[in-house]
């Protein structure tokens, strides 16, 4: 019985490495912003002072879900494993539970500028994208 593993194509590797370094960065976010210090938090404008300590547990455990999530799902991916494809699934449940309530709860949404929604919006196109990618890889072969 022959078994064969058909190789990623170069592309793969680059969406992989990018969605794993963008999957850190989240879980840094997420760090900074479960172990914010006072001193930190009155750094920050009025508005968002305000918002920080009001964020419902369910939002920060969603936070947690979606990066860490994200980050071992990238993982898994550039190690070519199935599971990924799960993770990512879990990434964006976490994704979408947290950004509805930014999205729907937070009156004050204008404590972010202007550029406020490009983020949220980003966060969502890319969690969706990893899930299809994931798919898109299991389907050619290149994941076990």
């Amino acid at each position: 019985m022959n078994t064969f593993s058909r190789k990623p194509n170069g592309l793969f590797w680059v969406v992989s490495i990018i969605a794993l370094l963008w999957n850190i960065m989240g879980v840094l976010n997420y760090l900074s912003q479960a172990f914010m210090t006072e001193e930190v938090l009155a750094t920050l404008p009025k508005e968002q002072q305000i918002m920080f300590p009001e964020v419902p547990a369910y939002v920060t455990a969603a936070f947690a879900i979606a990066v860490f999530g994200g980050a071992l799902g990238a993982l898994l991916l550039l190690l070519r494993k199935k599971l990924s494809k799960m993770l990512f699934l879990l990434s964006f449940l976490g994704i979408a539970v947290q950004m509805s309530y930014g999205f729907i709860m937070i009156e004050n949404s204008d404590s972010y500028g202007p550029g406020g929604i490009f983020m949220p919006v980003l966060i969502i196109v890319l969690g969706a994208f990893l899930i299809f990618y994931s798919r898109k890889a299991d389907a050619n072969g290149w994941l076990s």
